[in-house]
């Protein structure tokens, strides 16, 4: 699984274009994993979106990961489920998918990062890095210094989330974290392959 450049879809933030154009063009770019992210999708929609988002990156081998629903992700079969903090347990959340799916949990304090060390989850998302207009549900930003310090009691695969856009990814990249994730800088993107592939070349530039 190839963490290194994490998208969360966010319709709102598209500029009116379609998602599935944006999401193909991103991957063209250099995405390497999708979470479709849908809040405010009635069921039936988001059910729609996340058949034609796995028929898009199926050819690419781009997983596709399912927010929090974990009913949208058992029906179509997805590649596996992102939970956060206050959504289904993990342990209920892998029983009902099964081991082979992949499962990543969000984690918003340093306290959550041991207890997610008690589960065999594919990755955490510590989040987020920078306050965001996206998640305002969070108390705390973990910042550069406590992302250091989140990736030296975690045992897990992590990316990092919140706020983070070209001008901030690289010291971002240099806490060793194993991928990054991104939302409105590819979704608002004029050109969201050419914006995957700068922050490919950051990640190339890694040490």
């Amino acid at each position: 699984m190839n963490l290194s450049l994490y998208l969360v879809t966010d319709r709102s933030l598209s500029k009116g274009r379609n998602l599935e154009w944006i999401v193909e063009q991103s991957v063209k770019g250099g995405v390497s994993i999708v979470q479709l992210r849908e809040k405010e999708a009635s069921t039936r929609e988001f059910v729609t979106l996340a058949q034609n988002l796995k028929k898009i990156l199926q050819p690419y081998r781009v997983p596709l990961i399912i927010n929090d629903r974990i009913d949208i992700a058992l029906a179509v079969d997805a590649d596996g489920l992102h939970i956060g903090q206050n959504d289904m347990p993990y342990n209920i959340a892998r029983r009902l998918l099964g081991p082979n799916k992949i499962i990543g949990i969000s984690v918003e304090s340093i306290k959550d990062i041991y207890e997610s060390n008690n589960f065999d989850v594919d990755y955490i998302a510590i989040s987020p890095i920078f306050s965001t207009p996206t998640k305002t549900d969070t108390i705390t930003e973990f910042g550069i210094e406590g992302t250091k310090e989140a990736m030296k009691i975690t045992k897990h695969k992590t990316i990092a989330i919140g706020g983070i856009n070209i001008s901030n990814a690289k010291e971002v990249i240099e806490t060793g974290v194993n991928g990054i994730s991104v939302v409105s800088a590819i979704m608002s993107a004029d050109n969201p392959s050419e914006a995957a592939k700068e922050f490919i070349k950051l990640q190339n530039k890694k040490s």
